[in-house]
């Protein structure tokens, strides 16, 4: 087994990074890979962003992680940027492997050098075990999050 590599994702890694995200058990009833239309629009979006970072992770030329970082500039916190870390997966032959710390540390560290202060992500509730990982990577459950849908 090679190391990982984390790299800015390109629009080839669309449907691994849509495979990944649609693979548990919130995204099996939200996420489709049978048309990648609009997650490739949306890869543009984000691609032509600076404040926006969407990696993946590869071990032996395969797609095994996958993240979103933005960079919010603020003025709270005394104009301070924060990192939001989004979409946080890891392929199923990886889980327990290490490799959800690596990309949570890598967003830290990318965070940190974009000149962050703060970094923040949301899981959802029933995300259990993914709580569980947060706290033992140090992030504290300070905040209650809203949603309001929109279509």
């Amino acid at each position: 087994m090679t190391d990982v590599v984390i790299r800015r994702a390109t629009a080839a890694d669309v449907a691994g990074i849509v495979a990944m995200i649609a693979d548990d058990q919130l995204g099996a009833v939200r996420e489709s890979v049978d048309d990648l239309t609009p997650y490739l629009h949306a890869f543009e979006l984000i691609d032509g962003d600076p404040n926006q970072v969407l990696v993946v992770a590869e071990r032996n030329d395969e797609l095994v992680g996958t993240l979103q970082l933005t960079i919010i500039p603020g003025l709270s916190r005394r104009g301070s940027s924060r990192g939001l870390i989004e979409a946080v997966r890891v392929a199923a032959p990886a889980r327990g492997s290490g490799l959800g710390t690596t990309l949570i540390e890598w967003a830290i560290e990318e965070s940190r050098t974009r000149g962050c202060t703060l970094v923040q992500l949301t899981s959802d509730k029933a995300r259990t075990a993914a709580h569980r990982f947060y706290d033992r990577l140090g992030f504290t459950n300070s905040h209650e999050g809203f949603k309001l849908k929109l279509s």
